[in-house]
């Protein structure tokens, strides 16, 4: 369902600049080189003032970075520009064709790793997110499966029975008796309100990357009852007390365009806090530093 909405989405506006651009040829005498350029630059110019905008927002709302992550000028325009490439690749390529590009999970039973992964994707994305991730995750010997959170603006308390009925397809097609939960921003709250509801029993480990597990100031821009509940003085989150599974993970970024002021907003009471540096909100879906980090986090389920 997701995945159809980013294609009709992607669809309406190149149909968009393709009416503009007959129009600019045939009734204001613009050149056909003239008329593509402008759909080009309304292309990636209106992504850019989109990442841009998060930016200037984060910088208003943004919390203290100790000294040892500070990234200087010229790392914040490498992020910048991966963040930049990352929603360029992941809104426009990817997730919007999330079946070509991941195809079918691949879950069997695997002796040295033994409990399977299940990530869990944050707000408005799909299981497209983990596409770079994923491969990552699977040539080091981990067996991985996706769910995308459907519908896309709904309250995350809607999102735990379709993370349960996951569950327990990954487990029997695995014959493990637990996973682990890897939630990145809003898939993090998803899984706590899954745990909330179902318990730990199915659950050996709980990580999440760049939640707001006290909301961000960005939420308010938002749509539906999930960005809502992402506010910082949303109720639904002060109420959000879930039994956590043994060493839960919570890795974020004190660069964090979507989730911020990010120390207070993304550290999370129970679990080992993981500050990292120079990494964007949807940079972490191509972050090597972040599959790093994950990498360290899920050693001890081995």
């Amino acid at each position: 369902m997701a995945a159809r909405q980013f294609r009709w989405l992607l669809f309406g506006e190149l149909l968009g600049y393709a009416w503009l651009g007959y129009w600019l040829v045939g009734q204001a005498g613009w050149t056909p080189g003239q008329a593509a350029g402008l759909a080009l630059a309304g292309f990636f110019g209106g992504r850019l003032f989109i990442v841009g905008l998060t930016f200037i927002l984060m910088l208003q709302g943004r919390g203290p970075v100790p000294p040892e992550l500070r990234i200087g000028f010229f790392g914040t325009l490498r992020m910048v520009l991966e963040e930049y490439l990352g929603f360029v690749v992941l809104f426009s390529l990817i997730q919007p064709f999330e079946s070509f590009w991941l195809g079918p999970d691949r879950l069997a039973h695997c002796a040295t790793r033994p409990t399977p992964l299940l990530l869990i994707h944050g707000y408005q994305c799909n299981r497209g997110f983990w596409f770079w991730l994923r491969s990552k995750l699977e040539a080091a010997g981990w067996t991985v499966a996706t769910h995308s959170l459907e519908p896309v603006f709904a309250d995350i308390d809607a999102y735990a029975a379709g993370i349960a009925r996951r569950i327990d397809e990954v487990l029997a097609a695995t014959g493990a008796p637990q996973v682990i939960l890897v939630g990145h921003s809003m898939g993090g709250l998803a899984c706590r309100a899954y745990l909330r509801r179902h318990g730990t029993e199915k659950v050996a480990r709980l990580i999440t990357l760049g939640s707001p597990h006290h909301g961000t100031l960005l939420a308010p821009m938002g749509l539906g009852p999930n960005a809502r509940q992402m506010r910082t003085d949303s109720p639904w989150l002060k109420a959000l007390v879930a039994p956590l599974p043994p060493a839960a993970v919570s890795i974020y970024s004190c660069h964090d365009n979507y989730v911020f002021p990010q120390q207070a907003c993304s550290t999370l009471e129970g679990a080992a806090n993981v500050a990292i540096g120079g990494v964007s909100h949807l940079g972490m879906a191509f972050s090597p530093r972040v599959l790093d980090h994950l990498m360290a986090a899920l050693e001890p389920s081995v």
